[in-house]
Parts: C-alpha cells; sequence; structure tokens
C-alpha cells in the first residue's frame, strides 16, 4: 500500500507546456472619437426615435445605453452623444440647441422629448424626435437640469463660433473678384503658349513620318534592284549551263 510520502502529485507530473504564438498581433488603441472631449454628463437610458414614414407614425426603439453630454476641449461645442450597449454603435449624436426644448412624455415623469434638426447618428444630418426614458423620475430631473445649463452656454458660444468660421474659413467676395480678374490675362496667355507648343509638337510629328516613309520606300526600291540583280545572275548562270550542254 502506498503511504501518503510515497504518493505522487498529479501536478507534479504534468509538465508546463508554453507554445509561442505563430503570429504577434501588437495592442490596438480603441478610438471613439470621444478622446478631445470633456464629459459632463452620463446616465444609464433607452432612447426612442419617431418614424414618421411609417403608416400610422409610431415610435421604434433606438438602443439602450448610457447618454452623455460632452464638450469640446477647443471649439467648447457640447453635443449628445448615446451609444448601444455590447455593440458600441451611435444611436444618437448631436449638438445642444438653445431652441431645444424637452417635454414630458405623455404625463411621465421619467422621459422627455425632443426636436433636433440634425443628428449624425446615422452618418448624415437628419431631423429627427426623439424621446429618451430613465430609470426613474430624479434621473429624469438630473439630465433636464444639465441639458438646459448646457443650452445656456451653447447660447453664448454658437455666435462667437460662427464669427470664427466666418472669418477663418469663408474668403471675402472683393478678394475672390478680384483674384477671378487678376487671373484673367495670365489663362489666355497660357492657353497660347499651350496651343502653339501643341501646333510645334505636330509639325515635328509629321516631319518624323515623312523621314519614315522616305527611308521606307529607299528600302522597297534597293530590295527591288537586288532582287532583278539576282534574277539576272541567275538567267545568265542557266544561259552558260545550257551552252556547256550543247557543246
Amino acid at each position: 500500500m502506498a503511504t501518503a510520502d510515497t504518493r505522487e502529485d498529479p501536478e507534479e507530473e504534468s509538465p508546463h507546456i508554453h507554445f509561442e504564438p505563430i503570429v504577434q498581433l501588437p495592442l490596438i488603441k480603441a478610438v471613439n472619437y470621444e478622446e478631445g472631449e470633456d464629459e459632463l454628463f452620463q446616465m444609464r437610458a433607452k432612447l426612442f426615435r419617431f418614424d414618421k414614414v411609417r403608416d400610422p407614425p409610431e415610435w421604434k426603439e433606438r438602443g439602450t445605453g448610457t447618454v452623455k453630454l460632452l464638450r469640446n476641449q477647443e471649439s467648447q461645442m457640447i453635443r449628445v452623444v448615446m451609444r448601444r450597449d455590447k455593440t458600441f454603435k451611435t444611436c444618437a449624436n448631436h449638438y445642444v440647441q438653445p431652441e431645444m426644448e424637452l417635454k414630458p412624455n405623455c404625463g411621465s415623469d421619467k422621459a422627455w422629448v425632443w426636436t433636433t434638426p440634425a443628428d449624425y447618428a446615422d452618418g448624415e444630418a437628419k431631423s429627427e424626435m426623439l424621446a429618451i426614458r430613465f430609470a426613474n423620475a430624479e434621473n429624469a430631473l438630473k439630465f433636464k437640469d444639465k441639458f438646459e445649463e448646457c443650452q445656456k452656454i451653447m447660447a453664448e458660444i454658437i455666435p462667437k463660433h460662427n464669427e470664427s468660421v466666418q472669418k477663418n474659413g469663408v474668403p471675402d467676395s472683393d478678394e475672390e473678384d478680384n483674384s477671378s480678374e487678376d487671373g484673367g490675362g495670365d489663362t489666355e496667355k497660357s492657353a497660347d503658349t499651350k496651343t502653339s507648343d501643341k501646333s510645334e509638337e505636330a509639325k515635328d510629328v509629321t516631319e518624323k513620318l515623312e523621314n519614315l516613309t522616305v527611308k521606307d520606300s529607299e528600302k522597297k526600291d534597293s530590295e527591288k534592284a537586288s532582287e532583278t540583280d539576282t534574277k539576272d545572275t541567275g538567267k545568265e548562270q542557266t544561259g552558260e549551263t545550257t551552252e556547256k550542254k550543247k557543246d
């Protein structure tokens, strides 16, 4: 019988096997496009959109996840962002506008309804009527208070943002007219030079073709002359052979 000392431990018997991976995969940093933004608010909720295309129109569930209010560190613009759980697909993405109004949905104290002129959840701007529902009335009230606070901030930022865009992004009409007038003569000159260059190139090509045709004709004449010479020499040789046979 085996005693306690002589028993072999099964863990000690199994060797430690390590396999090196064939392909080394580097770590990739996940990007959610929220790196340059400060989070002002977040809360779990369920989002709905009003589908006007259906007959009759109805509310459709867009997803359950975390709704956020994010402020851009450079432009200071604030947007609403919400992603679905597990898939992290965007179901709401639009700026907070001062004219938006949160209204209770069917008298419920846990849900709010508002309209946005441009929501980019599907990749392109769409006018949407959205409804968001929270777990309780307290969370819904927190969202409303923070949303209205962001509206006040945006009311001050939007005019400044529009002015900076007009100054930096859109050129003056006088500068555009001057540039077009100054560039007119240059375009005409460049067009004349291009046409002259094309005509010169055409002349060069025709001269080369003429030279090629002349050379080809000279070759053909020389080949014909050589053929006639060979025929004459062949006739002379046959005549000599016939004379020798007669003798």
